[in-house]
Parts: C-alpha cells; sequence; structure tokens
C-alpha cells in the first residue's frame, strides 16, 4: 500500500527530530511532498545539511538548528505541532559500547525532553524510533513484541528506556507514543562513510570504488533488511493510529530474513563485480539473527510495507551509482 494514500487535516504541522539524517531527511521531504508543514530539529551532529538543503526552498519547510538536550529547544520546536516524529539519537552500536555517558545523554535524556515537550505543548502524537536491538540476545525467531532477551549493547539499553518512558507518558500523562522498532533499514542518502557507516551504504561504495569490504564474522548472521519507504509508511500510519494503540511498541521490518554472505553476493551480482570479501572478527554488541514479526503493527497501526529487499535495493543501487560517481 505505501504511504501516498494517507491524509491528515489541513495545518497539521510535523516536527521532525533529527531531521537531517538518514531516515529523519527522507520523512521531511515525503511529508512536504504530502502538502504539510514541516519543522526540521536537528544540532547536525549526526545529520547532515545537505541532506535538507533542497527542501529549505519550500515555504513550508523551517530548519531549527538545536540540541534534544535542551529542554527549552525542544519546547519552542514543539510549539504549535501536530505530530512529532522523533528521530533524533545517536546510531551504532559499536560506538555506545565506548561512549556510554554520551549515549544516556543524548538517547534518553534527549528522547524524553523530546516527550515533555510535546506533552506540554499539546502534541497530539508523539512517535519515535526504537530499534530490533532491544531484542538483545533472544535466539528466538521472527522476533515478536513482548518476548525480548537482555540487552546487549548501551544504545540497546537507550532503545528499550526510551520504549518504557513512552509506556509511562501514555498511561501517567496521556500522551499517545507510539515506538517504532526499525530492523535495519537501508536506502537513500543513507551514509557510506565513517568507521561506523551501515553495512549496505558501506559495501556499496567499496564495491562501487574496487575496494574489498569485509565481513564482520563468518557471514551467516542474518537481518531483516528495510527499505526507507516502509518506515516513513510506518511513521505516518502510527500518526493516524487509534489512542488504544498507544503506548507500544511496534516491529518494523520487512518480514524477511537474509544472510549477510547472501545480501553480499546480491550487491555483486547486481554492480557486475565479482570481489571476495575479507572476513573479520564479530563485532562486540551485535545480534546474530534479525527477522521481524509484523503481525503488531499490521494490526494495530495498519502498516503494510510495500517493499521488499529486492526491490528496495535496486532504488537503492541506482541511487549510489549517482551520488557515489
Amino acid at each position: 500500500m505505501g504511504y501516498r494514500d494517507i491524509t491528515f487535516d489541513k495545518g497539521s504541522v510535523f516536527l521532525v527530530g533529527g531531521g537531517a539524517g538518514f531516515i529523519g531527511s527522507n520523512l521531511c521531504e515525503a511529508i512536504l511532498e504530502m502538502g504539510y508543514e514541516v519543522r526540521c530539529l536537528d544540532d547536525l551532529s549526526t545529520g547532515k545539511y545537505e541532506n535538507i538543503e533542497p527542501l529549505t526552498a519550500n515555504s513550508r519547510f523551517t530548519f531549527i538548528r538545536g540540541d534534544i538536550r535542551d529542554l527549552d529547544t525542544c519546547k519552542a520546536a514543539c510549539e504549535g505541532v501536530t505530530y512529532v516524529l522523533n528521530q533524533a539519537a545517536w546510531g551504532s552500536v559499536p560506538r555506545s559500547i565506548e561512549m556510554p555517558l554520551l549515549y544516556e545523554e543524548i538517547n534518553i535524556r534527549g528522547t524524553l525532553n523530546m516527550m515533555e515537550a510535546a506533552r506540554v505543548c499539546g502534541v497530539k502524537k508523539f512517535v519515535y524510533a526504537s530499534s530490533s536491538s532491544v531484542y538483545g540476545d533472544s535466539t528466538e525467531l521472527p522476533k515478536k513484541e513482548g518476548r525480548e532477551g537482555k540487552v546487549i549493547s548501551p544504545y540497546a539499553l537507550t532503545k528499550k528506556t526510551n520504549e518504557e518512558y513512552g509506556r509511562l507518558y501514555k498511561e501517567l500523562y496521556g500522551l499517545d507514543t507510539y515506538g517504532l522498532r526499525y530492523f535495519n533499514v537501508f536506502g537513500r542518502r543513507q551514509d557510506p562513510n565513517g568507521m561506523y557507516a551501515a553495512v549496505i551504504p558501506k559495501f556499496l561504495k567499496q564495491l562501487l570504488h574496487g575496494e574489498v569490504p569485509t565481513i564482520n564474522g563468518d557471514g551467516r548472521q542474518s537481518r531483516d533488511f528495510t527499505y526507507i519507504d516502509n518506515v516513513i509508511e510506518a511513521n505516518l500510519r502510527a500518526c493516524k493510529a487509534d489512542s488504544s494503540a498507544a503506548g507500544e511498541a511496534f516491529n518494523i521490518g520487512a518480514g524477511g530474513r537474509l544472510f549477510l554472505i547472501d545480501m553480499y553476493e546480491h550487491l555483486c551480482k547486481a554492480l557486475g563485480v565479482s570481489v571476495e570479501p575479507v572476513f573479520g572478527p564479530p563485532r562486540a554488541g551485535d545480534v546474530r539473527d534479525s527477522n521481524a514479526d509484523i503481525t503488531k503493527a499490521r494490526t494495530l497501526l495498519g502498516y503494510d510495507p510495500e517493499y521488499d529487499f529486492e526491490k528496495g535495493i535496486a532504488l537503492v543501487i541506482d541511487w549510489y551509482r549517482e551520488y557515489l560517481k
């Protein structure tokens, strides 16, 4: 189904926290194309101004440079807002292991500031990014809400804490919150650079530049790779969801499972290259296998992902061929 059939009241205002990041900038772009007003709040610590620069010519777009660790900034950004889509956080499991205190400040206190600001300002819906990492050491497949294991990284703990605050803000204050547990999102504008880059853009850049990628582990770990447009749909459907579904967290994936080595071989074949990868040690804190049961999101949010891996990756490869010229 996708998201283009979703409509909101005229005059609806969306605030996208972390709107200059990969997911956030795609949300900003999609909502502007649908005809609504968008505010983007970002401190540009991991987001990039170049992601939103093309949007600044639109009179319905406002960029606010600010830090979610500052409550007054969050309140000012939330004033007059109908829906908050909070993607503002620092990602990367390995980096969180190196910097647990910073992750506490940004991902927990920052998200709490945004929730509190939304509550004070009378925001209708607060949708926020959680993560499949909350399943921790659970080996059960597919992953199902309510059957989590022990978290195995500071990043995962921050997302688990966000979900608990989301539940409390619904129960104590009546704020409709919806946590979206993203499963390995990929798509246009995902940064291929740096030691914390996600695997798909990193591999694409290396293969397009004739470099040899390194696979962490044996390549038999599996992921539910989820195209960005599915995530846009999930956020917008959460904004339309019934209040009875609020305070909950939902798996947002494609509902499939692909081994890393098979994904790598798919990229090589699509690019017309043959490069034997190097295998390195597994990364600390990484979940071995990931596959989303999306029944709850289908039932309570109306989430119906339009893109499987093959359909999404074809679009992504075309985008990176142009971007990485």
